[in-house]
């Protein structure tokens, strides 16, 4: 029936066949399919011969079949129907153009020429195949018949879902063909990123412990020598404060009226320690001690005796044990030079140890006085040293290299006063003094026993505003009373009042207060030879040493 539209024979969308044996037809626009297929030959009949064998239809489009055609056996579909119509099994939808009829072309009669044929590229710039050369309509027929399948075909199914811009002739491997082997290397890859991933964190764990332990990659480290065993030997001085300090105590003394600190030194088990009298002097009658050990434990002291010529005193601590005696030494036996080292708490730095050497001997030295009335002097016939002593010190031992103890640290001579006017406490310049361990033995020794100390005296009152070289003898003694006590050893040994005394025991006196140290030095009962000058005379006489009690 005429609808106005062309009504010559139409090109039919090629697609694989469907079940029921039924074709689907495109829209009646023309197409891409249309505009390629090639123009039927009137010479070739439609239809074969009656003799010739039944064959398949051809890969191409066809034309319409007449009702007379014999009927051809239906073709077993390629695969299930495709309820979806999915391309390009199923119908061709708008979004996937069917492909384009392909024709096997037949092989030119031998001794044809042919030209050369054009190699191309597809769009991804892979070369393609050439063309093959058109045969003629006979051969395209025969051809049109089933052949069995070449190990390669030229013509490779369009698979509009594959990888884009690839060509349809490029042979390959079958869908797959390497899928185990790709397996094997991603499983390569993986263990080999699995193993880097712990060589890098074991790597990045010990550098970051190397950073958190010396503080960074850039920190600057500095040699130093390694910990060494603390061995000294026993005559350095870090051998020798070892082995004295756990004897040396330090005092802290308050009253009413006054405190201060000192240092001392364990003489016995017992308990009993040795100071300076001037150290437990403001505690009076009511005052309190506190005697602390190097280890830090403290206890309470107790004054056993006390003597200010001497300027010594004996504290007894009791409820400790472990007390350590610090050996005492001979002071007769020091030599200018010796080595020494001071032990004491200056300005209350407990346990500080200084060192010098022995700078003199038999200094004279007074100390005290502040009570106006010569009670509170001390005579002392000092040993004379180079370490440094400072407040504090005071009653703290003086040792030599055998850690034995040579002195008591009594006295330093200071640039100033130490008034506060003029700074407070004055410092070490170098010149300290310690009472020799003889005397301190023998006073320590009568003030453990009976709380007292003795004094050797000769019996005579001295003038001490004389002036001249030497010790001169007074006109009157105190009180209105002889400046010669009768009966006393001077009166026995022949000296009178205004004799000058300028040598004890060949050794030159030049003032009282060195006469009273050179006899003070000695014990009672000793006989001293002096040499005295009377009415422009010298004279020589012995005479045996006196007591009396001090105080």
């Amino acid at each position: 029936m005429e609808d106005g539209k062309s009504t010559g024979p139409k090109a039919k969308w090629w697609s694989r066949p469907t079940a029921g044996n039924a074709t689907r037809t495109a829209p009646d626009e023309p197409s891409l399919a249309e505009d390629t297929v090639p123009a039927a030959d009137p010479t070739v009949p439609k239809t074969p011969p009656a003799d010739a064998p039944p064959r398949s239809p051809a890969p191409g489009p066809s034309a319409d079949v007449p009702a007379a055609a014999p009927a051809v056996p239906p073709v077993t579909p390629l695969h299930e129907p495709d309820q979806y119509s999915t391309p390009p099994y199923g119908g061709p939808g708008p979004w996937a153009p069917a492909p384009p009829v392909q024709r096997p072309v037949p092989t030119p009669a031998h001794g044809t020429p042919v030209p050369p044929q054009y190699t191309g590229t597809n769009g991804a710039g892979i070369p393609t195949s050439p063309a093959p050369t058109p045969l003629p309509h006979a051969a395209q027929q025969s051809l049109a018949q089933p052949q069995p399948q070449a190990a390669s075909t030229q013509w490779l199914q369009y698979d509009p879902w594959g990888a884009p811009r690839q060509p349809l002739t490029n042979p390959g491997p079958p869908l797959g063909a390497g899928t185990g082997r790709r397996k094997s290397r991603r499983g390569s890859l993986l263990v080999g990123a699995v193993l880097l991933a712990l060589v890098a964190g074991g790597i990045g764990g010990g550098i970051g412990a190397y950073i958190e332990r010396n503080g960074g990659l850039t920190q600057v480290e500095l040699p130093q020598a390694g910990r060494s065993s603390g061995g000294r030997a026993p005559d350095s001085v870090a051998g020798i404060a070892a082995s004295a300090l756990p004897s040396v105590v330090t005092l802290h003394v308050s009253g009413t009226t006054e405190s201060g600190t000192g240092t001392g030194f364990v003489l016995d088990g017992s308990g009993h320690i040795l100071t300076n009298n001037h150290v437990v002097a403001p505690a009076g009658q009511g005052g309190e001690i506190t005697v602390t050990f190097s280890g830090g434990e403290t206890a309470r002291g107790e004054v056993v005796g006390k003597d200010s010529g001497y300027d010594l005193a004996v504290v007894k601590v009791t409820g400790v044990s472990g007390l350590k005696p610090l050996p005492l030494g001979n002071s007769d036996n020091v030599q200018v030079g010796d080595p020494v080292v001071a032990i004491g708490a200056p300005f209350d730095l407990s346990n500080t140890v200084t060192s010098g050497i022995i700078s003199a001997k038999d200094r004279p030295i007074t100390a005290g006085g502040e009570k106006g009335d010569g009670s509170d002097i001390s005579y002392v016939d000092a040993l004379q040293t180079d370490a440094p002593i400072n407040p504090g010190n005071s009653g703290g031992p003086l040792v030599d290299t055998d850690a034995h103890v040579i002195g008591i640290n009594s006295a330093i001579r200071a640039a100033d006063n130490g008034s506060a006017e003029e700074g407070g406490q004055a410092g070490s310049i170098g010149l300290g003094f310690a009472i020799p361990i003889n005397q301190g033995k023998r006073v320590a020794e009568e003030l453990i026993n009976t709380g007292k100390a003795t004094h050797p005296v000769i019996g005579v009152t001295l003038d001490m505003k004389y002036a001249g070289d030497g010790a001169r003898v007074g006109s009157k003694g105190a009180a209105g009373k002889p400046a010669v006590t009768p009966g006393g050893p001077g009166a026995k040994a022949g000296i009178r009042p205004g004799d000058v005394i300028t040598e004890v025991d060949g050794r030159r006196v030049h003032s009282g207060e060195e006469l009273i140290v050179k006899i003070r030095a000695h014990r009672p009962g000793d006989r001293l030879d002096l040499t005295l000058t009377r009415g422009g005379k010298d004279l020589s006489i012995s005479v045996t040493l006196g007591s009396a009690s001090g105080t």
